[in-house]
């Protein structure tokens, strides 16, 4: 299957009257495909283990994002959704889901939580989803489209409410077609290499700072 120029192919959260339907993918599709991602399994064999308790908090992001549709940028001031096809939950609420899994996974955090259970943990995660969008090449409407996922992560003594370490992690992937079935396996690629980044940054700076400082 080939691709189609998107500028007037994807439809906006309002269906756009007149426009073509993304190849296999009709705006009149119903219900609605729902797609999930996975959380990253595979880590640095030398990481430290820690004696510390992680919460993850809720992760912010802007309207564009916190929703459950899959969001596509045809242009750089332009936002549009895969029409038929969401996200299981809210793109936050998802990657919330995934660092704890992806923290577990690890194996070498001792408990790790979301902050809403009220977990009393030592150090805080708090994610900014900067990215999480694909994106149309804009020199190339006919080439691959462009996944991009980016989060800023904040390590917080929760006792203090110091912020210990700041840092971005941002990976990207292709999709070949704009089937929503590639484009959610693309995303999966390009969240797991950056929560994988995201992980172990995080168990080595918790590592290099000890305990709470209370």
């Amino acid at each position: 299957m080939t691709m189609k120029p998107w500028a007037l192919c994807l439809l906006l959260v309002g269906a756009l009257p007149g426009c073509a339907a993304l190849s296999g993918l009709s705006a009149a599709t119903t219900p609605n495909d729902l797609y999930v991602l996975s959380p990253k399994s595979t880590f640095d064999e030398k990481l430290p283990s820690l004696e510390f308790q992680i919460a993850v908090e809720e992760p912010t992001a802007t309207a564009a994002v916190d929703t459950d549709q899959i969001a596509v940028q045809p242009t750089p001031l332009r936002v549009q959704y895969l029409p038929g096809a969401r996200w299981v939950d809210r793109a936050p609420l998802i990657v919330q889901s995934l660092l704890i899994e992806s923290f577990e996974n690890s194996g070498k955090v001792p408990a790790v939580g979301s902050s809403a259970i009220g977990l009393r943990a030592d150090f805080l995660v708090v994610t900014d989803i900067r990215e999480f969008q694909a994106t149309v090449p804009q020199e190339d409407p006919e080439a691959p489209l462009e996944i991009d996922v980016r989060l800023n992560i904040k390590l917080i003594d929760a006792f203090s409410d110091r912020i210990i370490a700041s840092d971005s992690f941002e990976a990207l992937a292709l999709s070949e077609t704009d089937d929503a079935t590639k484009v959610a396996e693309a995303f999966d690629q390009a969240l797991g290499n950056t929560m994988r980044r995201a992980v172990e940054w995080s168990v080595r700076e918790i590592s290099s700072y000890g305990a709470p400082r209370f």
